[in-house]
């Protein structure tokens, strides 16, 4: 049930205390109360989006260009920042767990051990079923250097808060706190967490909550957030200020330097949003091979065409030039996708929207045809159309990539100096990437020509020169929205914030549900890996409870 504000809290010890009603922090507690455990779950935001309430997650950024708006990058209502993002579910890969002497990273669990967790991840996401192989392949023979049919899925409920709202309305030990933001953490001499201090972001008014079990998934940067701020109480609690914590911050790269030119209608036709046999909409896409990889020390990445920029009128299409008008108005451009995307789409100045009129007044019927036919596939059907890929007579396709983001540990986050009006520390963000980030990405696009090549799949056009691409590389590279890598899990206190399974070393009753807990970023968005972990926690902490029940019993 929810319950507005933090008032009558009852003064008892909770089973499981979860801060952050998001994707992970729900599939956590729903997974527990079908246990038959009670959960109190604690957001700092209300149902809707509260620009005073949001504003509490400001801090600095170092390098405002290399990073997203902390006002679109974090969501402090139910259901988190899966009111942000745009649905992409994808599992990590089994490189992304196994040793590489080229990244900097150790996995303390198996990609086995977490994939066991990922059909519940599905579901818990709802997209689909954990299918992520494209069942008509595009190429014949094993695949050598890239993978072209691997498979995306797409949710078809973006908002957690939809995905489980049964369990929200009628889930008798499932109790949600709203506006009731976590300020503080409270330790036993022993270390175990005693309680942690709660406020009402609208009155400022202050409680204080106990629990056997409490998990932070309040989203990458306010988890690590909330552990600086007890670190700033001991010194040396996480590891230090030389240890792990706040520390290699990853995101991914993404973008597109370069267009592909496809050499055959069929294979447009391959790369289109499809919905599958288990329900939900699915896209192919070339993913570079572990061989290849290994061979040639990259980065794990992923290609996949998209439509050419929508900002440029040159395209002279109604439906792009109908999509990019939507996007450019805010109001409207919101409601259609993430703003993170939105904004990637949409240049803040310098677009005339003439030449666009222009386009769309030559093509009226196709673009109202596919305007209405996507707006219909997206919000009345059961399946959510993600996004749109449109034919050109040309075969030509911008060629976007999504690409691992190594992990260093000069790329990190500490404390600024200010608090916010709660009095938590505000966040001093320096996200990097470095030349092993650009290398690899340029030349992945050097090996793709060669394979796309010897298939007779088509071609790839840069936007720039041989010796301006690094300089376009770069000026086009930022993120901010994964939030991977800042808490990592391993197999000591020196190397990592949490264990294998997901708690603390310096507090062996604080768990962390959150993608701030893997130690590589693959080629993956994080949610659908992070929910299977928060899945696996659940199963733990239901053990570790069902255990003391039994011993208090036995007593």
């Amino acid at each position: 049930m929810l319950i507005d504000g933090i008032q009558q809290l009852p003064d008892i010890v909770h089973p499981v205390c979860i801060v952050g009603s998001g994707p992970a922090g729900l599939a956590c507690a729903t997974a527990l109360t079908r246990a038959g455990i009670p959960v109190l779950v604690l957001e700092s935001g209300g149902k809707r989006p509260d620009r005073k309430i949001q504003e509490l997650a400001a801090g600095e950024l170092v390098r405002p260009e290399l990073h997203d708006d902390l006002m679109t990058a974090t969501a402090r209502r139910l259901g988190g920042a899966s009111n942000l993002w745009g649905g992409r579910s994808v599992p990590y890969d089994p490189i992304d767990f196994a040793p590489r002497d080229w990244v900097d990273a150790r996995w303390p669990i198996s990609h086995e051990e977490v994939m066991r967790w990922i059909p519940g991840a599905a579901v818990a996401s709802a997209s689909g079923a954990a299918h992520y192989r494209c069942e008509t392949p595009l190429t014949g023979g094993a695949a050598q250097d890239f993978d072209p049919d691997a498979m995306e899925r797409w949710v078809n409920i973006q908002a957690a808060q939809h995905i489980h709202a049964d369990a929200i309305a009628n889930d008798t030990l499932l109790q949600i706190r709203l506006h009731a933001t976590c300020t503080g953490l409270e330790f036993h001499d022993d270390g175990r967490i005693r309680a942690i201090t709660v406020a009402d972001p609208r009155s400022g008014e202050r409680a204080r909550i106990r629990a056997r079990h409490f998990v932070i998934a309040a989203g990458g940067l306010e988890t690590t957030r909330l552990l600086l701020s007890a670190q700033c109480e001991a010194a040396s609690r996480f590891g230090g200020p030389d240890g792990p914590l706040g520390r290699h911050y990853m995101g991914h790269v993404i973008g597109e330097i370069a267009d592909i030119v496809l050499a055959r209608d069929d294979l447009v036709d391959s790369f289109r949003f499809e919905v599958d046999s288990f329900g939900s909409y699915v896209r192919r896409r070339i993913a570079l091979t572990e061989a290849a990889q290994r061979e040639h020390k990259l980065l794990n990445t992923v290609f996949w065409p998209v439509v050419p920029p929508i900002a440029d009128a040159r395209h002279q299409n109604a439906i792009l030039s109908s999509v990019y008008l939507a996007l450019a108005f805010k109001p409207l451009g919101r409601l259609l996708t993430a703003e993170a995307i939105r904004t990637r789409h949409v240049p803040t100045s310098g677009v005339p929207i003439a030449p666009h009129l222009r386009n769309i007044l030559t093509g009226v019927p196709s673009a109202i045809g596919f305007i209405a036919d996507f707006l219909r596939r997206r919000y009345t059907t059961a399946e959510r159309m993600p996004g749109f890929f449109v034919r050109n007579k040309e075969r030509r396709f911008g060629l976007s990539y999504h690409a691992e983001h190594a992990p260093h540990a000069d790329s990190r986050v500490t404390l600024r100096g200010s608090v916010d009006r709660l009095g938590l520390p505000q966040l001093r963000i320096d996200l990097r990437f470095t030349d092993q980030d650009f290398d690899s990405i340029l030349r992945s696009h050097a090996l793709l020509e060669g394979w796309l090549a010897r298939h007779g799949i088509g071609h790839v056009e840069y936007r720039a020169p041989q010796g301006g691409r690094l300089d376009l590389l770069k000026a086009i590279t930022a993120h901010g929205t994964h939030q991977i890598g800042l808490a990592r899990m391993g197999d000591n206190r020196r190397e990592a914030v949490v264990d294998g399974n997901l708690a603390t070393f310096d507090a062996p009753n604080l768990h962390l549900a959150t993608s701030a807990v893997l130690p590589t970023s693959s080629q993956a968005n994080p949610t659908l890996t992070t929910i299977a972990l928060a899945l696996r926690l659940a199963d733990r902490l239901s053990s570790l409870l069902a255990r003391c029940n039994d011993d208090e019993g036995m007593a």
